[in-house]
């Protein structure tokens, strides 16, 4: 997967630039559309092998609707690698050919986790086709456990990717010498520098807080249409596991994670909270509200003392405002309030939604039954999509105009081809093009397996043989 920065996608007028390269505005589109689309994909590498994992396991106990599950997830799971890979690829390109001046200036400092995510993606892909391959071929525990290479694989492709990023937020591991070269490069300090792993936790549990909801949605669709068999009732449990678990925790880890704004970016905590100035502890939290071109917030809704307790952790500590940024290092205050509050609003919706389902589940009431639970079930999944990208949007965007924060500012990264709005039109024909045939694809295999097709061939590979061993 890949998670750049959402910030350097968005128009300049956003990010306050006046002069700009005439390939900036291009730039930015391009990679608004490359890494919106492919950080969605990319969550299914990282967090659906887990969830086969468990469901196989259940299969291998005797439960043959679990197996059955199992094998269809993994049908599927290799489709959208097979067009994750595809927009990985893109990716991988544009980094260099959209962003020169920073892949020419800091690329031996952040060489390091590019070649390891790539290693991984390499691992992920070949135990992949093992696991398709192996059933029926191999021996029962063997063939489960080689989805655990996948799944470390899919992690480590993660940290690597959101190393990059949390850098270009916390750079470090070089210095700039009086000529302004780079000089006294150390790749491992910038792999793991101050901010990665938080940044990695966070993106770890959205991906399984996204991947989980989504898988149970589709069966939360099937039983809305009348099919209420073991097959959709546990279909739609495995995944909505994972996604209880990780829905709770994300608000915990977002907020440990937020702590450190105060301290490393200020500029973008105080966007997030609409602090136009430095509010003395205990600080108000706002809800809602926008900040207008006089200068003044309107429309926000004040809860006394809880800014300080939320930003801060503390209510003796003041909340930072813009009035201590430089002007021309100011975020779009707007774009990355909105995106925060969207994020942190759904992210609770989902906690509180999965708490109330287990706390009616203990008391013995069933809202599988409920048409109202199962239509919110099926929209979760898009939600915590929309509450992914959001948070993006918020982190990134609040980093502006820094491309490496404190000293690069994004125009400075770009390129001056003004054909890059060609290579914008080719990479989004690219991705409807992957977005119909996914659907096509996916929905055909669906429809057969509905139709009683047991053994649908995998995307690659020769035929499989009977599967009854994978039982025994």
């Amino acid at each position: 997967m890949a998670t750049h920065l959402l910030a350097d996608l968005l128009p300049a007028a956003l990010a306050g630039a006046d002069a700009v390269p005439s390939g900036l505005l291009p730039a930015r589109n391009q990679m608004a559309i490359s890494l919106g689309w492919h950080i969605a994909i990319a969550c299914f590498g990282v967090a659906f092998p887990s969830i086969i994992f468990v469901m196989h396991w259940l299969g291998l106990r005797g439960n043959a609707t679990a197996l059955e599950l199992a094998k269809r997830w993994s049908k599927v799971s290799a489709v959208l690698f097979a067009i994750g890979a595809v927009s990985g690829t893109v990716l991988s390109f544009e980094m260099g050919l959209l962003w020169p001046g920073l892949m020419g200036r800091f690329g031996d400092v952040l060489g390091l986790p590019f070649a390891f995510e790539g290693l991984a993606f390499f691992v992920e892909a070949i135990f992949m086709g093992i696991y398709l391959y192996g059933w029926g071929r191999l021996p029962a525990r063997v063939h489960l456990f080689t989805l655990v290479p996948m799944a470390v694989a899919g992690v480590v492709g993660t940290f690597c990717v959101l190393a990059v990023n949390a850098w270009m937020n916390n750079p470090t591991g070089f210095r700039i010498n009086a000529a302004g070269e780079v000089v006294d490069i150390e790749p491992w300090k910038a792999m793991f520098n101050d901010g990665v792993f938080l940044m990695f936790a966070h993106m770890w549990v959205a991906a399984f807080v996204v991947v989980g909801f989504s898988v149970a949605g589709v069966y939360a669709v099937g039983m809305l249409r009348g099919r209420r068999d073991e097959h959709h009732r546990l279909g739609f449990i495995v995944p909505f596991v994972f996604a209880t678990v990780f829905a709770l925790a994300q608000p915990m880890v977002g907020h440990v994670l937020g702590l450190r704004l105060a301290e490393a970016q200020p500029a973008k905590l105080a966007a997030f909270e609409l602090a136009t100035e430095t509010e003395e502890a205990p600080a108000p939290l706002k809800i809602g509200g926008w900040l207008g071109s006089d200068g003044e917030v309107h429309g926000a809704i004040e809860i006394p003392k809880l800014g300080s307790l939320i930003a801060r952790n503390s209510f003796d500590k003041d909340v930072p405002g813009l009035d201590s940024v430089p002007e021309d290092e100011r975020p779009p205050v707007n774009l990355t309030r909105w995106s925060f509050q969207i994020m942190v609003g759904i992210g609770s919706l989902l906690a509180a939604a999965v708490a109330f389902f287990w706390l009616m589940r203990w008391r013995r009431r069933d809202l599988l039954g409920n048409r109202w639970f199962l239509r919110f079930a099926a929209a979760a999944g898009p939600l915590a999509v929309i509450a992914m990208e959001t948070g993006w949007i918020a982190t990134e965007v609040g980093r502006q105009p820094w491309i490496v924060y404190g000293i690069m500012r994004t125009e400075e990264a770009a390129t001056d081809n003004p054909w890059l709005w060609w290579s914008l039109g080719g990479v989004t024909l690219l991705y409807a093009l992957l977005t119909v045939g996914a659907v096509v694809v996916i929905r055909g295999m669906t429809r057969r397996w509905r139709e009683g097709e047991k053994d649908l061939p995998s995307p690659y590979g020769p035929a499989h043989l009977d599967d009854a061993a994978e039982v025994h």
